[in-house]
């Protein structure tokens, strides 16, 4: 009979599932196959491709289960008629007219359910609040809420003197769009200065509401963030199906996640040409970097692109170290190499000038337009900035350096700080790294560091940010959540591919 199989790993989660404090166990065990049933609804909501190796032989501290236990087959209540069916729509493929095609599709799609539910869920948090996060949360329950919320907030712009009505509502991952229809144009300023006001009335606490213009007449968009509650991730696999279409007159696409209204959004880093990224701890920050770094390497070769890792800290680059795609061969994690590196690549720049110059071309993107220069682009990331300064303030000299000549040259810049203040964030760099990304801050004034203008101190946390990228009006961004296991599977695909 065809078998299901199971790694070491994977059978430690199902334990861990299973135990009394956090798991499903209620009064009677549950059988072990019900966390494999779970395990396949959870990667059937995803959409990615599959990148895990095929794994159809048993594992040393694994173990396997049959079809019966699995879907039933052969028992009064069979479900393997409705999985074959799930899995050919899943697929497009017609898997009635082949089982062995069937069983290899399940058993991947159970491992990487396991695999995921590995990476989102510690034993220590409760189980059933996890299931029903992931797995089923109820729209129409959000649909309540969201109506209350409605008579919330007619009855605070009221409070606030200012005379409209609801014309529509437009649900984002995280907050609803609310279209104010004003009786009066004066309302405008109003509701604007009045913003505190109503996020104290509607009970946000420190997440502020967001002012919006639309194209219509006499209407304004209130951005109102919903309880953490009601929020849709959005996930690692998103990112990938993204890659996928990637625009064809992007050259380094970014994709740091998606706009209130959930539509992906995406710019180009040699356009920004330097960017940093700032915002307190646990604002999300370091994913932030993660996701930045995964769309560059999910869409270039290392061919293409190439990359100088600072991490002072040992800790988030550190999956990264394999990869071909080192400018210098290793991650950097001391001061000392780091302006070693910084300065070897400032020679970089100055050698690519003279090849610039040489054939008569303003940038690398004129040189490739008239074949004369193929190079690749390296994209600089540093994870904390304040912390290397600390260690060496030398390092400012050819971080300037860099920003304000490597755009030329094909080389960018992307800090990262946890403590954006006018020391770390100097005027030298301030002038000429144009892009801004506020996570959430403490302060206003921390916000003006990062932004030039207040804001980033109502943002509602866990990825939420405000993106400025040069030339263009700051946007509020939902960020991916980049699970441990997103980095494996685009280091395998990488490794596989080269």
């Amino acid at each position: 009979m065809s078998k299901i199989y199971t790694s070491f790993e994977d059978e430690k989660l199902i334990d861990s599932v299973l135990q009394k404090d956090k798991g499903l166990m209620c009064s009677d065990k549950l059988p072990k196959w019900t966390v494999l049933r779970l395990a396949l609804a959870q990667s059937l909501k995803s959409s990615a491709e599959f990148y895990e190796e095929n794994q159809d032989q048993p594992e040393a501290g694994g173990k396997e289960y049959n079809l019966r236990q699995v879907t039933g087959k052969g028992q009064e209540n069979d479900f393997t008629d409705l999985f074959c069916t799930l899995l050919s729509v899943y697929h497009r493929e017609n898997l009635f007219a082949d089982d062995n095609r069937f069983r290899t599709l399940l058993q991947k799609h159970i491992r990487r359910g396991l695999r995921d539910m590995r990476t989102s869920w510690k034993d220590s948090h409760d189980f059933h609040e996890y299931l029903y996060q992931e797995l089923f949360t109820d729209s129409d329950y959000q649909k309540s809420i969201i109506m209350n919320l409605r008579e919330k907030i007619v009855s605070a712009i009221n409070e606030i003197g200012v005379s409209g009505n609801i014309e529509d509502q437009l649900d984002g991952p995280r907050i609803t769009r609310f279209l104010i229809s004003l009786s009066d144009v004066n309302d405008l300023d109003r509701l604007r200065k009045g913003l505190e006001k109503l996020s104290f009335l509607l009970g946000l606490q420190k997440q502020g509401i967001f002012l919006q213009s639309t194209n219509q007449e006499r209407v304004a968009g209130l951005d109102i963030p919903r309880s953490q509650d009601s929020w849709y991730q959005i996930n690692g696999n998103n990112l990938r199906e993204w890659v996928l279409h990637t625009p064809h007159n992007m050259i380094l696409p970014a994709w740091p996640g998606v706009d209130v209204l959930g539509k992906p959004f995406i710019f180009d880093i040699t356009e920004a040409p330097h960017i940093l990224v700032g915002g307190t701890t646990g604002s999300g920050k370091s994913i932030c970097l993660h996701t930045l770094l995964l769309s560059l390497l999910l869409s270039q070769s290392s061919d293409q692109l190439k990359i100088c890792l600072i991490d002072p800290k040992h800790v988030e680059f550190t999956p990264y170290a394999a990869l071909p795609h080192h400018m210098y061969g290793k991650v950097i994690t001391s001061s000392e190499e780091a302006l070693r590196i910084l300065t070897q690549l400032v020679n970089e720049m100055e050698e690519r000038e003279s090849i610039l110059a040489s054939n008569k071309v303003r940038d690398i993107i004129e040189g490739e337009i008239k074949g004369v220069i193929e190079l690749p682009r390296i994209v600089v990331f540093v994870e904390e900035l304040a912390d290397i300064f600390i260690q060496s303030r030398a390092i400012e000299t050819p971080l300037a350096r860099l920003a304000q000549k490597g755009r030329a040259a094909g080389i960018h810049l992307i800090l990262s700080t946890q403590r954006p203040d006018a020391e770390t964030f100097s005027g030298l760099l301030r002038s000429n790294i144009p892009s801004r990304i506020a996570l959430t801050v403490q302060k206003s004034s921390e916000s003006k560091i990062i932004l030039d203008e207040v804001g980033a101190e109502r943002l509602s946390g866990k990825g939420d940010m405000l993106i400025k990228i040069s030339g263009s009006n700051i946007i509020r961004v939902h960020g991916v959540k980049i699970k441990q296991n997103d980095i494996e599977e685009c280091i395998s695909k990488f490794r596989r591919n080269e």
